[in-house]
């Protein structure tokens, strides 16, 4: 049985300074210390349907290739030839049809990274194909969701992920299928991107279609410190969802039932997963800082593949919901950008219904610090 508490903070808590939103220094040691180190959510496995799917990811100024192999395997490069340095593959998604090609000199590669041409090499001294593969990165998959890290040597993924291993398993997201995903690139710093998703103090203010279906106040948390934060939102009606309609003919998702069903469970998860599970799909921000005042979204939403294979399957009511949503948050998080680089700026007092962003900005510094 789960203990949900009411958002709080502590005495005094309050915002950080600004430096940490908008100091060049600060993001470059962020990159650093978090982002080339740690397990980085980069989206789900659905979207490598077919063997020779692929998308590119960049991650710290690294460019990799996900690629789905024909044994099924889902594999990460680096996106460098082996022989000149060349960057492989150049559109950001496609399908390669059984290996991948440089384009300058076409050196060629099988899908598991084997070298298996390398024109008019045979004479060289020395040279053999099997010494030269592409330069794999470490990638797990977790019910559905692709985790890549650039950490030679990485400590084993499963610390902030099995927290929340009996909700992926209820909503059985190892078998869901993306069915729409929009990108939004965004100028504001990725922090605040996950101290908003964190709260609904503003919601009455910035989402009155959302405060329509569920009370901002209905807010409950399940985990309050450490990388994995959140818990659940109440709907105002049963069985309802966050939809433009505010209802749904599509089934529940995976094992779906109880009280889940008039719940929305939110999750940020350290430091680029946004993770939302909703009685008819799930929904998944994943977070790229581009800059201290710029970061890339992309947002893609989840459903069973027995609702996608109907006939009658449209997504749209509940992406235009989101959508909106998004782009409210967005809007409001860039102003907040542009404020936390004034000079007039100072640490403001939190919220008792901010009581996750303060509990964010505590993991943030001990890992910064």
């Amino acid at each position: 049985m789960q203990t949900f508490v009411r958002p709080s903070v502590g005495a005094h808590a309050k915002t950080l300074e600004g430096r940490w939103y908008v100091s060049p220094e600060v993001f470059e040691e962020e990159q650093r210390r978090i982002f080339a180190r740690d397990w980085i959510c980069v989206g789900h496995e659905s979207r490598l349907e077919q063997p020779g799917d692929y998308f590119l990811v960049n991650l710290c100024g690294e460019s990799l290739i996900i690629v789905r192999h024909g044994s099924g395997a889902i594999n990460a490069f680096y996106n460098v030839c082996r022989h000149r340095g060349t960057q492989l593959c150049q559109e950001p998604q496609g399908h390669l049809i059984g290996s991948i090609q440089c384009p300058y000199h076409a050196w060629t590669y099988a899908l598991d990274g084997a070298l298996l041409a390398a024109r008019n090499m045979q004479g060289i001294a020395g040279f053999d194909r099997a010494d030269y593969p592409l330069h794999r990165a470490p990638l797990r998959i977790v019910e559905g969701f692709l985790f890549l890290t650039l950490r030679d040597q990485p400590e084993t993924l499963g610390g902030p992920l099995s927290v929340l291993h009996d909700k992926l398993l209820r909503w059985n997201t190892a078998e869901l299928k993306e069915a729409r995903s929009i990108e939004y690139d965004v100028a504001a710093n990725w922090k605040l991107i996950f101290q908003n998703y964190s709260e609904c103090y503003h919601c009455p203010v910035i989402h009155p279609q959302l405060d329509k279906l569920s009370p901002s106040d209905s807010g409950r948390n399940d985990f309050v410190r450490g990388p994995v934060l959140g818990g659940y939102s109440e709907l105002r009606s049963s069985a309802s969802s966050l939809t433009t309609s505010g209802h749904s003919s599509r089934p529940p998702v995976g094992a779906v039932d109880g009280e889940d069903v008039d719940r929305v469970y939110y999750y940020t998860v350290f430091p680029s997963m946004l993770l939302s599970f909703h009685l008819d799909y799930v929904m998944v921000h994943t977070v790229e800082p581009l800059a201290p005042n710029r970061s890339l979204i992309t947002c893609s939403w989840l459903f069973d593949p027995k609702a996608i294979e109907a006939p009658s399957f449209d997504p749209t009511d509940a992406v235009e919901f989101w959508d909106l949503t998004n782009r409210q948050d967005w809007h409001v998080n860039e102003l907040t950008q542009r404020g936390l680089s004034s000079r007039a700026y100072r640490p403001g007092p939190y919220a008792n219904a901010e009581g996750l962003l303060h509990a964010f900005d505590l993991h943030y510094l001990s890992v910064m610090r």
